[in-house]
């Protein structure tokens, strides 16, 4: 069944962002606004509420005066009230499809395009509403040209209110944030179905959930880069009208039961393109699909936007760096696992937290790097520098609390310190707030083998490859499971993760431990002998008492197995 409406559509403006800084504050504004003010203008108006998609709406009217009447009473109360809730109001006259209580078709769509295209505050409509309401309205509508919308054979002409500018009409490009910038933009329905739309925007949602619980991101929240759906704008300029220095954007295209989505990660200073991948994927469970992809383009941006970012610190002239590239050059030296690196890292950190008092990730990177100077054998005061490590990272938790990085930089210093169910409490905490977060598996699983759960080790273990494959610390990763292995009598299970982590270029000294270890228990001598040359590289006087003590497996069977693996290896006491 047909007929013609008037649809508005509404959205609240930074919706991902308000609910990330107060998600109980934002839903209770949410639900007085519409106890208020949104359902008693609409049954006041004659509208009928279709549905609502959590921060949005979808309302159809008999009468265009009476949604757009409805529309500038919604957006006059909440402008007096002054609240934390704003709106984008779109509103089109359309055909549309009836099926049970929801509509569809191109009426529906062109009002959620014109949505987009409104103002924080603002309305958008359609030539054809502006043009029933004609002086039956006492509001000015101004025009704001012929746009194109994604669906339409031909732009359509967009008349707003207020006559302010739009979102595409900054008069000087936005200044970036001195930490990474990313705009996900809506993934273009490339299907001959409509209904993939909502797939499309699903992907792209997902994505900017997903991404905004990187602490280390700023990522642009869903109606901003929404707002430029439909245009055919350039990288570039997208980029400056929204502060960003990054911008992903992508395809959805379902042939039969099959689906294939694009995403490409662009540098939208110059138009360079970082990263592309494509994803073909059956589509037996469309939101199992949804969520698979949204994981496998997070898992992939996150780690290539952070690479990025230390090569781009590493090229810029010490003096000239501010706390964010100080961290980032740190992170950098940090991750090369030597003496010289593991040092320079400390003085960077240090200097970003000059830089910055207040900038959590500084201490929590000094907290790593000292972590790791004890780790690796390079302190030459072990109980000094731990002592540094848990005060600048109980100093990062203090500053931001929601950091997982501070909380996984914390529990490092309380694994090393053999108190495991601390660690793993950190661990847990950093998991929660941002479950992607391949760091925090890590620690996880490095405490539960050392405190006698290693097959619990191994899944956490198994969740930090996948999460982040390609991972500076991955050497760390393949170690970690290697020893777990060895611990359950997996011993040439052991030995192949083992071998997995030394072929990593910047592996460290405890890749050769879980070889030795592994080989040892194998009684293996003569491949166990040129094993033990190869840790004397990293470190020359590796004895069992060193590793006992930066490795305190708190497991009497796991520590008594693990020591004799290292001694038949060859390793002296």
């Amino acid at each position: 069944m047909r007929r013609l409406s008037a649809i508005l559509a509404a959205d609240v403006v930074g919706y991902s962002a308000l609910m990330a800084e107060n998600e109980a504050g934002t839903m209770a504004a949410l639900r007085a606004h519409r106890a208020e003010v949104f359902d008693p203008e609409t049954e006041r108006h004659g509208g009928r509420i279709v549905k609502l998609m959590g921060d949005g709406a979808l309302v159809e009217f008999p009468s265009v005066v009476d949604a757009v009447e409805c529309a500038l009473a919604v957006q006059s109360a909440l402008a007096e009230q002054g609240g934390p809730i704003k709106l984008r109001i779109g509103i089109n006259l359309g055909d549309v499809i009836l099926e049970g209580d929801d509509i569809y078709g191109d009426g529906v769509n062109v009002a959620a395009r014109l949505e987009g295209l409104a103002a924080p505050g603002g309305i958008c409509v359609s030539s054809v509403v502006h043009e029933s309401i004609g002086n039956r309205v006492e509001a000015e509508f101004t025009n704001a040209g012929a746009h194109e919308v994604k669906g339409m054979p031909r732009p359509i002409r967009v008349w707003r209110w207020p006559a302010e500018s739009t979102p595409h009409q900054a008069s000087e490009p936005l200044a970036l944030p001195e930490k990474p910038s990313i705009a996900i933009l809506p993934f273009e329905n490339m299907s001959a179905d409509p209904d993939q739309e909502f797939f499309a925007d699903g992907i792209a949602e997902d994505i900017i959930t997903e991404l905004s619980k990187f602490r280390s991101l700023f990522v642009i929240a869903r109606n901003s880069s929404f707002a430029f759906k439909g245009q055919a704008l350039d990288v570039r300029e997208i980029g400056k009208r929204l502060g960003v220095h990054y911008v992903v954007e992508g395809s959805v295209r379902r042939a039969g039961n099959r689906v294939r989505v694009t995403a490409q990660l662009i540098d939208a200073a110059d138009d360079t393109h970082l990263w592309a991948e494509r994803y073909d994927r059956g589509l037996e469970d469309i939101f199992a699909v949804q969520d698979e992809v949204t994981q496998a383009i997070v898992t992939t941006i996150e780690p290539h936007l952070a690479d990025t970012e230390r090569q781009r610190a590493r090229r810029k002239p010490p003096d000239s760096l501010g706390a964010w590239e100080n961290y980032q050059r740190g992170q950098w030296h940090m991750y090369q696992y030597t003496s010289d690196g593991i040092s320079q890292a400390m003085e960077f950190q240090e200097r970003a937290s000059e830089i910055d008092a207040d900038f959590a990730p500084a201490y929590a990177g000094l907290a790593f790097a000292l972590y790791y100077h004890v780790l690796l054998g390079f302190s030459d005061d072990r109980e000094r520098d731990l002592d540094r490590a848990e005060e600048v990272g109980r100093r990062a938790v203090s500053l931001d609390a929601s950091d997982p990085f501070a909380h996984v930089a914390l529990g490092r210093t309380y694994t090393i310190r053999g108190d495991h169910d601390t660690a793993i409490r950190h661990c847990d905490r950093a998991i929660s707030l941002n479950p992607s977060f391949s760091g925090a598996h890590f620690g996880r699983a490095h405490s539960l083998w050392m405190s006698g759960d290693a097959e619990a080790a191994i899944a956490s273990n198994s969740e930090s490859i996948r999460l982040s494959p390609h991972d500076p610390m991955l050497w760390g990763f393949l170690a970690s499971r290697s020893i777990a292995m060895t611990l359950l009598g997996r011993y040439e299970e052991g030995l192949d993760w083992a071998s997995r982590a030394l072929g990593q270029p910047n592996a460290a000294l405890f890749a050769s431990v879980a070889e030795l270890a592994a080989l040892g228990l194998l009684d293996r001598a003569g491949e166990a002998a040129i094993a033990l040359e190869r840790a004397r590289r990293f470190k020359p006087d590796v004895t069992t008492g060193f590793v006992n003590l930066v490795l305190p497996i708190t497991d009497p069977d796991y520590h008594a197995l693990f020591m004799s693996g290292l001694r038949k290896a060859g390793m002296p006491d």
